[in-house]
């Protein structure tokens, strides 16, 4: 069973910086993808970034130019840095493994994300 653990979030001011990282463990299959994904209070969980093994990524409309991820295959590791965080950033961020053979999907156990105005 996939393990994904999260660190990096917490409380910024707007304009701010954080960055997320997740460490993936006890993974099958090299081929997937690591993305990160956020859920708002009465909101639905919604992809932020997603980035396959082979490095090719994509964004929500909403976070390209401020946002980027990466990863680190030797560390099985998934990295989220936000820039100019906006009060609608605030979330509970998610981290997600895919197999792309499967299509079997893992989830970490989250992390708040609060941005002041």
């Amino acid at each position: 069973q996939v393990q994904l653990v999260e660190s990096g979030g917490g409380l910024v001011q707007a304009g701010g910086s954080l960055r997320l990282s997740c460490a993936a463990s006890r993974i099958a299959f090299r081929t997937n993808v690591m993305g990160w994904y956020r859920q708002a209070p009465g909101k639905q969980r919604e992809l932020v970034a997603s980035i396959n093994s082979g490095g090719s990524s994509n964004y929500a409309d909403s976070v390209k130019g401020r946002f980027t991820i990466s990863r680190d295959n030797a560390k099985n590791t998934v990295y989220l840095q936000m820039n100019s965080l906006k009060p609608e950033d605030k979330a509970v961020y998610y981290c997600n493994l895919r197999y792309t053979v499967t299509s079997q999907g893992y989830w970490g156990q989250g992390t708040q994300v609060t941005v002041s105005s």
